[in-house]
C-alpha cells in the first residue's frame, strides 16, 4: 500500500533503489500471478501497533489475519517453499513477570495482537515437507531506520530527551518489554527464510529476541539518562494500569540460530537514535502529533481524502495534495 513511502528521514538515498524489483499493491487484492516463480515470501505487511489497530480494527483483521492466511495459501500453490510471517511478542499480552516461552498461554489483550494469534493458528495447517513456515515473534522494534517511527517506546524516550530535555511515561513505568533494534529483525528474518525444516520443524513460531533485551519501560528510560545526562523522567501517576506487560524467553531463538543472534546493545541503539536525530536538526516537542508517528500519517491521508473508510487508495481524489500541505495541517 506504501502508506509510508513517503515518511523518509535523512536518507541520501530512496532505499528501494537496492531493490531489483518493486510491485505497490494492496495485500488484500494482491493475485496469484505476482508470486510465480517466488521461492521464499517474508511477510511484513500490517496495520502495524496498537493505536491504528484500535482505530482501524475491521481493517486490522483483514489486513493482518485474512489477507496474511491468503497469501500464504497463494504462495505454496505457487511453488514456494518457504514462508515467514512477522509475528510478535504481544500476544503474551498480560503475562506478568515469569518470562513467556513458545509453549506459554498466550492471552492476546489488542485487535493487533489478536490479528497475529490468528495467523499463526491458520498457517500452522498449511505448513508441510514441501512448504516451511516460521512466525517470528518479535520483540518490540527499535533504533535507527529509513523510515523512523517515533511511536516506538524506545524511539520515544530518546525523541523527547531530544527535544524537550524530558520523557513522558504514559503509564507508571512498572510493564515488561522486550526490545529488539530492526537490523537484528533482519538477521532474524535471513535465518528464518533459509532456515530447514529440520531446524525447527516444518512450522515453527519462535520469539525472536534476546533475554538481556527484557526491560520495564522504568528501565528503558533510565538506560536513555545515562545516555543522554540532563533528561528527566515524568511519570503519568494516574494512568490506568498498562496490561500490555511481558516478558520473553529466548532460549529457542538461540538454540535454532545460534549465527543470526542479535548483535546491538541498548546502548548502541540509543546511542544511535540521538546521534540520528541529532543529524536531523530534530527538535519538534510535539512530535506524537507529527508524521512520525504511524497513526497521523494515515489520519492525515484520510483528511486529505487520499484514503477512504478502508484504508484503500481514493484514485477519484481531483487534486492531490503536497506533503507540505499535509504536513500544514498538523
Amino acid at each position: 500500500m506504501a502508506y509510508f513511502a513517503s515518511s523518509l528521514t535523512n536518507v541520501l538515498i530512496l532505499p528501494e533503489y537496492y531493490l531489483d524489483v518493486q510491485l505497490f499493491g494492496d495485500v488484500r487484492k494482491i493475485t496469484q500471478d505476482v508470486l510465480e516463480g517466488v521461492d521464499a515470501v517474508i511477510h511484513l505487511a500490517a496495520i502495524s501497533n496498537d493505536p491504528m489497530g484500535s482505530r482501524y480494527e475491521k481493517m486490522t483483521f483483514d489486513v493482518n489475519y485474512k489477507s496474511s492466511v491468503k497469501l500464504a495459501e497463494m504462495a505454496k500453490a505457487a511453488g514456494a517453499s518457504s514462508f515467514v510471517f512477522a509475528s510478535s511478542c504481544s500476544v503474551y499480552g498480560a503475562a506478568g513477570d515469569a518470562p513467556k516461552t513458545e509453549t506459554s498461554e498466550l492471552n492476546p489483550l489488542t485487535a493487533y495482537a489478536k490479528s497475529k494469534v490468528s495467523t499463526e493458528f491458520d498457517l500452522e495447517q498449511l505448513a508441510d515437507e514441501n512448504f516451511t513456515i516460521t512466525c517470528l515473534r518479535f520483540a518490540t522494534a527499535c533504533g535507527m531506520s529509513s523510515r523512523l517511527r517515533l511511536d516506538l517506546v524506545l524511539n520515544d524516550f530518546v525523541a523527547g530527551a531530544v527535544t524537550s530535555g524530558q520523557i513522558n511515561i504514559l503509564s507508571d513505568g512498572s510493564p515488561w518489554r522486550p526490545l529488539i533494534h530492526v537490523k537484528d529483525m533482519a538477521r532474524a528474518m535471513e535465518w528464518a527464510v533459509t532456515r530447514n525444516a529440520d531446524n525447527g520443524g516444518e512450522f515453527l513460531a519462535v520469539n525472536a529476541g534476546c533475554k538481556e533485551w527484557n526491560y520495564q519501560v522504568k528501565e528503558i528510560a533510565e538506560a536513555v539518562i545515562a545516555v543522554i545526562p540532563g533528561t528527566s523522567v515524568v511519570l503519568n501517576k494516574d494512568a490506568a494500569p498498562d496490561k500490555r506487560s511481558y516478558r520473553v524467553n529466548f532460549d529457542l531463538f538461540k538454540q535454532l540460530a545460534p549465527d543470526h543472534q542479535p548483535i546491538y546493545t541498548l546502548q548502541q541503539t540509543i546511542r544511535e537514535l540521538y546521534e540520528g536525530l541529532i543529524a536531523m536538526n530534530f527538535a519538534d516537542a510535539g512530535f506524537r502529533d507529527s508524521l512520525l508517528m504511524r497513526l497521523m500519517v494515515l489520519t492525515k491521508l484520510q483528511e486529505s481524502g487520499l484514503l477512504n473508510d478502508d484504508l484503500e487508495w481514493n484514485h477519484n481524489v481531483k487534486s492531490i495534495p503536497s506533503p507540505e500541505t499535509i504536513t500544514q495541517t498538523l
